[in-house]
């Protein structure tokens, strides 16, 4: 009986939500197709050169079983801190170098090839997916004239790293070792995945690659074009307006409120808004990984953050 309450209210909802999205479009059309192109010229001169190759190189390093040989390199460090498995390794760099939502591509595809464990694919999923560090120099730094300042850097990238390292002592470690030892058995006890020629995985990824970064794209359109249900509140506080705007599309958000959102920016980056979490979402929707889950991890993370920058306004001079 509840649940059939709680579904009638939740659809009566998203109803209403619906039907004053529609009138907002056709109230402001003019709002409406800037919110549009705004999310159309992010996804082409930011997402596509930065994450399309990204996306056809690791998918052709999986469908030619690559990724454990290109892994080995750096596996014995991070199994020591993160008791990753070679190809855990492998996700854990592809999704810290190279940002939202390659880190959960990558988890996604090495979890469909059997060549990660659902249990270690869960625990990388918790901390690997996060904003690139090209975005983060390039665009995020630039634009709230950071400048030669390695604090906001070190905190970006080692919240996750330092919350991903606790997350296995205290959480995974022995449940990690079991499950990566029955993957390895399961993997000896079947035939092997025979690797891909060179051509037909460049094909396979280019056309996959293409797929992917072309869902994003509907995403980062549509989640900019929510902006306009903000519209009506213009007359609302510029902090007001670019903490929503960031919760729904962080990059534009950061455009529109720039560095008199400094700390605010800040501190959302490890959330990445929703538009990243609906991509984060289409990347292992595929799979029994658990959006919610990464949902409470990521705010976990953005709560430590958001710790750290308090704790060091306070004890120390603003000199970011």
């Amino acid at each position: 009986m509840l649940n059939k309450i709680s579904d009638a209210l939740t659809q009566t909802l998203f109803t209403i939500l619906v039907l004053y999205l529609t009138f907002l479009l056709l109230r402001y059309p003019a709002q409406s197709l800037q919110y549009a192109s705004t999310g159309l010229l992010l996804w082409f001169q930011r997402m596509i050169p930065t994450l399309l190759p990204f996306m056809i190189l690791s998918g052709i390093m999986v469908r030619m079983n690559l990724t454990e040989r290109f892994a080995k390199w750096f596996h014995p460090f991070f199994h020591c801190l993160w008791g990753t498995s070679l190809n855990g390794s492998y996700a854990l760099l592809m999704g810290m170098l190279c940002g939202f939502p390659m880190g959960a591509r990558v988890i996604g595809e090495l979890l469909h090839a059997q060549k990660l464990s659902e249990k270690e694919a869960s625990y990388l999923l918790a901390f690997c997916n996060n904003i690139g560090p090209i975005y983060f120099i390039s665009f995020v730094m630039s634009t709230l004239s950071i400048e030669n300042n390695y604090i906001p850097f070190l905190i970006m990238y080692g919240v996750p790293l330092l919350y991903g390292f606790f997350l296995y002592r205290f959480h995974y470690k022995s449940t990690l070792y079991k499950s990566t030892a029955n993957i390895t058995l399961q993997a000896a006890s079947i035939l092997p995945n025979k690797a891909s020629s060179l051509l037909t995985a460049i094909d396979d990824s280019v056309i996959s690659g293409l797929i992917g970064i072309g869902k994003l794209g509907g995403y980062m359109v549509f989640f900019n074009l929510l902006n306009i249900m903000l519209y009506p509140f213009a007359a609302l506080p510029k902090s007001i307006l670019g903490f929503c705007n960031c919760m729904l599309e962080i990059t534009s958000g950061i455009s529109l409120i720039g560095k008199e959102g400094f700390f605010m920016i800040l501190i959302l980056l490890p959330f990445g808004g929703f538009s990243c979490m609906a991509q984060t979402y289409s990347m292992i929707k595929e799979t029994n990984l658990s959006i919610s889950h990464y949902f409470l991890h990521k705010c976990s993370q953005t709560a430590l953050t958001a710790l750290i920058y308090i704790f060091y306004v306070v004890f120390y001079a603003y000199t970011l």
